[in-house]
Parts: C-alpha cells; structure tokens; sequence
C-alpha cells in the first residue's frame, strides 16, 4: 500500500462490515487514506489490517499500533454485533460475553489507539445504541455493552484529563436501525424507508473528520 505525504488518514475499526465498508468507500472517495482493521480484509482499503478473534485487548492493540507507521486524523470505530436473550435464556452469559469483546473491547482498544496514534484535534468515534439509552429486557448483554460505550464516551470526552491528544473532538453514534442486508433478513417485513442508509452515517462520519457539524462530547 502507499500513503500520499499529505493525504489525511483515518482508521475504521471493524471496516469489514456493512457499515464499515460503507464508510472506508466513502473516505477513499473524498481521497482519504482508508486503513480497515477487522477479522477480514477489506480489499476497498487503502490498508488492510487483519486481526484473530483469540488475541487479547493488548495483543490486538500492538497488533495495529506495529502496523500503523504513521498517526491518523480520525478513529471511527464501528467494531460490533447484535444478540438478544433475557437473564433467563441459556446463552446469556455466552451472549454477554460476545457482545462485550464486539463493543467494549473494541471501543476501549480504539480509544487506546487514539491517545498513541491520533493526531492532536483528531476525530474519534465510537458506537452505541438508541436501545442502549433505556432497558433492553430482551436483549441484556447487548445493552449492558452498549451503555458501556455510552459510558466510555462521556469519560473520553474529557479529552485532557481521559489522556487523548488536545483539541481531539469525542463522538458517539446511537442509531436506531441501520439498513443492512443482515437487518433486512433478519426483519423481513419492516418499514425499511425509517432505517438509516449506511451511506448517511458514512457521510455525516467525512463531514465530521474533515472538521464540521458536530462538537465534542456529542451523541
């Protein structure tokens, strides 16, 4: 791969999903530097950086730290996965547990990322859930994770004080439904036109890193 001196750079963590191939196709079409981290390659960026499912927070943070040779101007971390089940399911705790390694850890490695290879007014993203604002009593891991992330937001907000580059802007996105292949599969018989296009999101995410239309600390 190659990265033009002066092309702005930004890092999708979880680029090999819906919403995150959307979003590294939009930067790479407004000539930015896409750099994918996933379990997959993504062959639309402009770096693709694979991770294994059994490495640790740490292992998987060195593994992308090594990997990026220069810093970045925006983290968007669009990392995770959905799964339901009350406290008396069977799979709950596997559930939890499958959640959290989707959001939190990712979340928490991004941010890791951020403080050590995002420039100073650098953008990063993470995201929740509009479920996770209230009970999710049908689905208890992925809300736990998700407040987590709201959480996480809050605290690195506080740019200074949470170890982040100055001037960094914090975001956190809380959509509703997005329309994915995945989410019209799963949801056949919706109203698709009140989901959010992956394309939006991507779009709002250029906007953002190129320095316009959202503030620090916003959800």
């Amino acid at each position: 791969f190659y990265l033009q001196i002066n092309m702005k750079r930004v890092l999708v963590y979880g680029g090999r999903g819906a919403l995150g191939r959307s979003i590294v196709s939009t930067f790479v079409a407004r000539n930015w530097a896409a750099i994918s981290v996933d379990l997959l390659e993504n062959d639309e960026a402009t770096q693709s950086i694979k991770l294994s499912p059994d490495q640790s927070w740490d292992d998987q943070f060195k593994v992308v730290a090594d990997k990026l040779t220069e810093k970045v101007d925006s983290i968007i971390c669009v990392a995770g996965g959905w799964s339901g089940g009350n406290a008396a399911s069977a799979g709950t705790l596997a559930s939890a547990d499958s959640c959290w390694k989707q959001s939190v850890m990712s979340s928490m490695i991004a941010a890791r990322l951020a403080a050590e290879k995002m420039n100073e007014g650098g953008l990063l993203v993470l995201t929740g859930s509009q479920a996770a604002t209230a009970g999710t009593a049908g689905m208890i891991g992925y809300g736990a994770a998700k407040a987590a992330v709201h959480q996480l937001g809050q605290s690195l907000a506080a740019t200074a004080d949470a170890g982040l580059p100055a001037g960094s802007r914090v975001v956190v996105i809380r959509p509703a439904t997005l329309d994915t292949p995945m989410n019209r599969a799963g949801m056949p018989n919706a109203d698709f036109s009140s989901w959010t296009p992956l394309e939006h999101v991507a779009e709002k995410l250029v906007e953002w890193s190129e320095g316009s239309g959202v503030e620090n600390g916003a959800a």
